[in-house]
């Protein structure tokens, strides 16, 4: 009998707000030049996908995947009543309630749910700095990790006998205050939880090996770290990590090019390491940012918009265009942005119930209709 495949999830956030008029570039369309005046690429530079659409000259990678037919690019994501406040938009991608202030996030309910009793305390991991929202409900244990190579607690201590003191102090003190009140069992529960995924997550980067070879960058850094820890099989579902900024309101054309040439690369990269290991079908990537730019430039840049686009990728991906590209016409327009047609929680929806067999309605806030990027 053959095993059943793994399935996890990696989420690539573009922190700023990316362009979506020059990612997947309407280059057929000579209203996009009209508005674009100098923040535009030129038709010869596109990587074209037909005789209407094509990707940044920066996305070889992608576009490499997406002609294998492994990238679905949805189109037109968004919202309604649009927000562009950075911070309150990606509150509402990480919460999926555009309507109200959130206390959970949409991942974090997706990892109760894949693991309810709290079996496996890296179920969900984060690379970078913080815990994003879209990862934080109460009693989930997730790590967030900075450096893969030197995580862990008391790492500075060379010899070994000595951690060990060290670390058994601080499972003691921690230990300690459960059962005090509710406060105290919080702390003391995550220090229990982060001294224990600590240790299994150090395992990762001695069991792993490869020909691929990441560039230096934080984002292809911490897609090494991903391949890492989901090859080292220590049961993670959820991998997060973000990249940015992109919030381009000057100096977009180089700054724009630079960061899809690196988003771009390390995803491709990844995806070669997961397939060199023969486990491409076992993960999907999704890329997605808070909201799009303005059509309109600003002579340097381009100013905070609505309507976007979001990327999955992986080897169980229908590849292909998916959504509608929103028109650049004036009388279609949202006050100079482009108008959304999809709401973002049907991908999410998709993702939840197609990839991971979960009930999305109480992941996501309700039900909503479903892409077919991936198969039942």
């Amino acid at each position: 009998m053959v095993a059943s495949k793994e399935k996890a999830l990696v989420v690539v956030q573009l922190s700023g707000g990316n362009d979506y008029l020059n990612t997947l570039v309407p280059y057929g369309d000579d209203e996009y030049y009209d508005f674009r005046k100098t923040i535009h690429i030129e038709q010869e530079n596109v990587l074209k996908i037909d005789d209407m659409y094509g990707f940044n000259p920066d996305m070889h990678a992608i576009k490499r995947l997406y002609d294998e037919g492994k990238v679905a690019v949805i189109n037109g994501i968004g919202y309604p009543t649009p927000n562009r406040s950075h911070f309150r938009s990606m509150d509402i991608w990480h919460t999926a309630l555009p309507d109200e202030i959130g206390t959970e996030g949409w991942l974090g309910r997706v990892i109760r749910d894949l693991d309810p009793k709290s079996e496996n305390v890296l179920t969900g991991v984060n690379f970078g700095r913080g815990l994003p929202r879209a990862l934080a409900v109460r009693g989930v244990p997730v790590a967030s990790v900075g450096n893969l190579e030197n995580y862990g607690l008391f790492t500075d201590i060379a010899d070994e006998s000595t951690r060990e003191l060290a670390l058994r102090a601080f499972s003691h003190m921690y230990g300690a205050v459960q059962g005090k009140d509710p406060v105290m069992d919080f702390l003391g529960q995550t220090g229990s939880d982060a001294l224990k995924g600590a240790d299994i997550l150090r395992t990762a980067p001695a069991k792993y090996s490869s020909t691929i070879e990441y560039a230096a960058n934080p984002l292809a850094q911490n897609m090494k770290s991903i391949a890492q820890v989901f090859l080292a099989d220590l049961g993670t579902k959820v991998f997060y990590t973000q990249h940015g900024s992109f919030d381009t309101h000057s100096g977009e054309l180089v700054t724009h090019s630079k960061l899809w040439n690196e988003v771009s690369s390390s995803i491709g990269d990844f995806y070669d390491d997961l397939r060199e290991h023969g486990r491409e079908d076992e993960v999907i990537i999704l890329v997605f940012s808070e909201f799009g730019r303005r059509i309109k430039d600003n002579g340097s840049g381009t100013d905070h918009g609505s309507g976007g686009v979001a990327f999955v990728i992986g080897g169980d991906v229908k590849g292909g265009l998916y959504g509608q590209y929103p028109s650049l016409k004036e009388a279609d327009q949202l006050e100079g942005d482009l108008h959304y047609n999809n709401d973002f929680r049907s991908t999410y929806s998709t993702v939840v119930e197609r990839w991971f067999g979960l009930d999305s309605v109480p992941i996501v806030n309700g039900t909503f209709e479903q892409f077919d990027f991936i198969d039942k």
